[in-house]
């Protein structure tokens, strides 16, 4: 059921120079599943993350952590499995985790700190490692058809997900085509703080390591920490960002500074897929049928912004109105005068729903209909609109609605 989104073409998957992809069925959970992934990277390749801020967070979170840090962004190989998340499994996870990069590292002839382990799934449960191990020959066998392979790379890592998410993006500088493709897995236990569930941006322009990390920061900051389906912070959440350098810039030298003549078009175009991957999961998300952008302008800082965008974008008594398309748009006043702005003065407050001006000084605006507002929230994609009148800053998270389905697939999730 998921709001607007369809499956990528994988005609419109770029492959990206420099890698390789190789998926397994290898039964972690479930028999038949593909629910392993390896992507290998070229000699010369870098890579910078960013983590759940969970104090649960998952065994290959922490693996993680340590071996971009050991090898300073230097990257060949990350493995990803479905169907168990690793996550608080104690001391063994994390010697389970670390046994994975030790095997594909022997495996590839690689220090085992140029291995990066995901694992996504159910919480709570010991990883089946044999079952994982025993896996990745058939993964590294299905590498040696080459470059492409995005869609089955995608559908490798999803758990509840209803569709694959992946998306490409060229970029012309010069003479240089880049190649940027990405893909990501969510549809419930999102609200990032730091990424989201799992996702992967690759593309072969020669990035510096230390640019490549502040990217990172800046393009996560737009995307997927500006996601929400239920609020839910994941022990697992992971972003990385990966440049092979497969391809010389424009110019010839590396990429290490923002004043590069391809580095502008680069950053722009990573954060306009990583907004898509971004949209795709909260499109996902379980159960929903709406899409949902919250906006919040003339803030009096971003923070106060996001404070009050993710007011409105958890509630469920909001997301439950969206579902029935119920105008009962008071929630939402209600939301933004909770959201803890202490200072407030409604008075100076309007929201709107699409181009419907709901509300003003304090009190429903004169002009508003409910059945102008009933047929916006009739609709599939629908923007909320909160005018703060404290300043110049704003913002915007995406959401969705919740149903009845939402409750059924959590309840049923393990059985």
């Amino acid at each position: 059921m998921a709001a607007g989104l369809h499956a990528p073409n994988p005609d419109d998957l770029l492959p990206v120079a420099g890698l390789r992809i190789g998926t397994a069925k290898a039964g972690i959970r479930k028999p038949g599943k593909r629910d392993l992934l390896v992507l290998q990277f070229d000699p010369g390749s870098v890579a910078a993350g960013v983590f759940t801020r969970n104090r649960f967070c998952a065994a290959p979170v922490h693996v993680c952590r340590k071996h971009l840090a050991l090898s300073q962004g230097a990257i060949r190989a990350l493995v990803v499995n479905t169907g168990n998340a690793n996550a608080g499994t104690g001391e063994s996870g994390v010697l389970h985790a670390q046994e994975t990069c030790d095997h594909l590292a022997s495996m590839l002839g690689l220090p085992a700190t140029q291995v990066l382990p995901f694992s996504t799934g159910v919480i709570l449960e010991p990883l089946p490692i044999d079952r994982l191990l025993a896996g990745l020959p058939q993964a590294l066998e299905a590498a040696r058809a080459g470059e492409e392979g995005w869609l089955e790379a995608a559908q490798a890592i999803m758990t509840t997900d209803t569709l694959p998410k992946a998306s490409s993006i060229a970029v012309q500088a010069g003479n240089t085509r880049y190649h940027i493709t990405g893909i990501a897995k969510g549809a419930g236990m999102i609200r990032p703080n730091m990424a989201t569930m799992l996702a992967v941006l690759a593309c072969d322009a020669p990035i510096a390591p230390e640019l490549l990390a502040r990217w990172l920061q800046d393009i996560n900051a737009l995307s997927f920490n500006r996601i929400t389906v239920d609020g839910d912070t994941s022990t697992n959440d992971s972003f990385l960002l990966v440049s092979t350098g497969a391809k010389a810039s424009s110019n010839g030298a590396p990429i290490d500074h923002d004043a590069h003549p391809d580095a502008a078009a680069l950053k722009e175009a990573m954060t306009a897929l990583a907004q898509q991957l971004a949209q795709a999961i909260v499109r996902d998300g379980e159960g929903a049928t709406k899409f949902i952008t919250v906006e919040v302008d003339h803030a009096a800082s971003e923070a106060e912004a996001v404070q009050v965008a993710y007011a409105v974008a958890h509630s469920p008594l909001i997301k439950t109105a969206f579902f029935a398309s119920d105008p009962n748009l008071g929630r939402i006043l209600c939301a933004v005068g909770y959201a803890g702005i202490d200072d407030l003065d409604v008075q100076k407050v309007d929201l709107y729903l699409d181009a419907v001006h709901v509300a003003t000084q304090g009190g429903r605006h004169p002009a508003y209909r409910e059945e102008d507002g009933q047929a916006v929230m009739k609709k599939q994609d629908i923007t909320v609109r909160v005018v703060l009148g404290r300043g110049k800053a704003q913002c915007r998270v995406w959401t969705c609605d919740f149903s009845h389905d939402y409750v059924s697939i959590n309840a049923d999730y393990r059985s």
